[in-house]
């Protein structure tokens, strides 16, 4: 892993990862222990908009480097939406053309924003969520062996993204203070990859990940992995913690995110932070650094979300 997982990478693309850390406050005034610092790292702030510019373009400068893909070659992907934007995004970039499945329920914003890249959507059972999406393009592989299938849940390439960027970014922004290390998972490659640097490079930082605590859930992205397809990039027994993070009050600390300290993040962002407020709740002194996964912009459409702020 001695070689970035962003090398090659040129122009627009040249600029994810590198994302701001900034310290949580007045959205949890009281919440922490008078010790206890909250530091969220900004990935909305990535060119695509959300963390999944990371593994899209390590899957795919990976595939260009392993000589599965060819100018003018075609991606296949599954995604709820942010890995699919980010694809998009890098496929017009490159030159590549995109074919994705996605559940047909993804919002308004989502679905703009790959017409916008130029991505041929796929659309999925939406009773069937990102699940049923990942069976749709595992079929469309079959019949188009000459495709790329990226397959983000099974790729290694996804979390060694994380592992030569995410992890050694958090800790030189901390300048080596960060004690916790907490992310929710979809894929679960950035918890995987940004925890396995910790492990091999700093063994005392506590790495928690966090699901959402039922099957029925709101919080777009993330997977309850006892109800769901688990990827094949997940360790189970990776994590020190195992958190739980309910929908409304996700919602409910993603409008005070916004209110009070001008961070408009969406749901698993918050999902998040409630997830360290809780963990906080049982230390004296640290400093927690979690994943802002993507910013409010792709959820404005979501009154339930919204329209109480």
């Amino acid at each position: 892993m001695d070689m970035h997982p962003f090398q090659g990478a040129t122009g627009l693309l040249s600029r994810i990862g590198d994302t701001p850390l900034v310290r949580i406050e007045r959205a949890v005034d009281g919440m922490l222990p008078e010790g206890v610092e909250l530091w969220g790292k900004l990935e909305g702030l990535n060119p695509g908009g959300s963390v999944k510019d990371r593994a899209a373009l390590a899957m795919v400068l990976d595939a260009e480097r392993r000589g599965k893909l060819h100018p003018g070659g075609t991606l296949l992907d599954a995604s709820s939406g942010n890995t699919g934007i980010s694809l998009a995004m890098i496929a017009a970039a490159r030159g590549y053309r995109l074919v994705l499945c996605l559940p047909a329920n993804a919002n308004g914003e989502r679905k703009a924003l790959l017409g916008i890249y130029g991505a041929q959507v796929v659309l999925t059972d939406p009773l069937a969520g990102s699940d049923g999406a990942i069976l749709e393009a595992r079929a469309l592989a079959a019949k188009h062996p000459d495709w790329v299938y990226l397959d983000q849940y099974s790729n290694p390439a996804n979390w060694r993204a994380h592992y030569g960027s995410t992890g050694p970014e958090i800790w030189a922004q901390t300048q080596g203070r960060v004690t916790h290390f907490v992310a929710a998972l979809g894929t679960s490659g950035t918890f995987v990859g940004t925890t396995r640097y910790f492990r091999d490079h700093h063994p005392h930082v506590v790495a928690s990940e966090v699901q959402p605590d039922s099957p029925f859930h709101g919080l777009e992205g993330l997977k309850h992995m006892p109800s769901a397809l688990v990827p094949a990039i997940y360790e189970a027994n990776l994590a020190d913690h195992h958190l739980e993070a309910d929908t409304e009050r996700a919602y409910g600390m993603a409008r005070a995110l916004a209110a009070k300290d001008g961070l408009h993040v969406g749901p698993s962002a918050a999902a998040a932070v409630t997830a360290c407020v809780d963990l906080a709740a049982t230390l004296d002194r640290a400093v927690i650094v979690t994943i802002l996964c993507d910013g409010g912009g792709r959820y404005l459409s979501d009154h339930h979300l919204w329209g109480a702020a």
